[in-house]
């Protein structure tokens, strides 16, 4: 696979279809990820831990590339997220609200699998969808 079909694989496969087969397939046994939304995880099974968590709070949650640049094994992609609060989400006890989100991936891929990814994703408008914090300039 190429890094574009890996990372296109990472998100309808392994986020959207919750397929961890696929995810031990196409993620290196000591990958390195960095979400938006938790502390770093270490390897293909903490990182399946943490793909549990975030469908557990958010129900439906699917993740979509808007666009993507690849280079030399490594891919930066915009994406959106989005799913129904369902369970607790940083503190909030569940709303039943649609959440979504922007956010950029960063992704280092070799010998056919993704070694290291860290996301930022926009937090800040996260939480102001929940309640938590108010927009600075309204």
């Amino acid at each position: 696979m190429t890094p574009t079909e890996i990372v296109e694989s990472f998100y309808a496969d392994v986020w959207n279809r919750r397929d961890y087969g696929q995810a031990r397939r196409i993620i290196a046994k000591d990958f390195r990820f960095r979400g938006s939304l938790d502390d770093e995880r270490q390897g293909v099974e903490g990182f399946i831990d943490y793909n549990k968590g975030v469908h557990k709070a958010l129900g439906g949650y699917t993740c979509t590339i808007r666009d993507m640049i690849v280079a030399d094994g490594r891919v930066a992609a915009q994406m959106y997220f989005e799913g129904v609060h369902q369970d607790d989400f940083f503190g909030v006890p569940a709303t039943g609200k649609t959440l979504h989100w922007m956010g950029a991936a960063f992704f280092e891929i070799s010998a056919g699998q993704i070694q290291s990814l860290w996301v930022l994703g926009d937090i800040d408008g996260l939480k102001r969808q929940l309640g938590l914090t108010e927009t600075a300039w309204a």
